[in-house]
């Protein structure tokens, strides 16, 4: 039933969109198509904002400073219980949901969906958000230049639902 409701939930609220509309003789048709114009323009101006992020992210990783960078807090983490094949996923979220998300399918592949490294990145993948895409592509976009106050709480955010994460794993899945 479930399955059932998933494929029917976004052609039927579409369509109770596009009723209320034509009941309120709202042009349904033309309206839509403005916003899809509305939509490339955004597409094409956020661009250069994504490639710059794509780019940026990819030197990061290919450079070798990421692997190094884990290897010198590598006592720290241990302090912590923290699992230093996490802190990659960790770093990288905050940036770019793809490049997290396959670093999260990697160690998935390598460790196995369902041991504490698999879960833990899962939940991470969840818990947390792309602050800073989110800041350079959708304040770019908008002409926003200070964006100060919503870094920093983005970025709290995103420590506090890494924190989160792998305390809900050690209490669920213990390790």
């Amino acid at each position: 039933m479930i399955v059932q409701i998933s494929n029917w939930i976004i052609p039927l609220l579409l369509l109770t969109v596009f009723l209320h509309g034509t009941y309120k003789r709202v042009p349904t048709y033309e309206t839509f198509v403005e916003g899809g114009k509305e939509g490339v323009k955004m597409a094409i101006s956020l661009l250069p904002f994504l490639l710059g992020m794509i780019v940026s992210i990819s030197i990061f990783r290919a450079s070798g400073a990421l692997d190094a960078f884990v290897n010198v807090i590598d006592p720290l983490l241990a302090i912590f219980n923290v699992p230093p094949e996490i802190v990659p996923q960790a770093l990288t979220r905050p940036i770019s949901g793809t490049a997290s998300l396959s670093i999260a399918t990697d160690l998935i592949r390598t460790e196995g969906p369902d041991s504490f490294i698999g879960r833990l990145a899962s939940t991470m993948q969840g818990s947390t958000d792309t602050t800073l895409y989110v800041l350079t592509v959708y304040f770019g976009a908008v002409g926003i230049k200070k964006m100060g106050d919503a870094l920093k709480v983005g970025l709290l955010a995103d420590l506090i639902g890494i924190i989160a994460s792998l305390i809900a794993c050690y209490l669920l899945f213990g390790s």
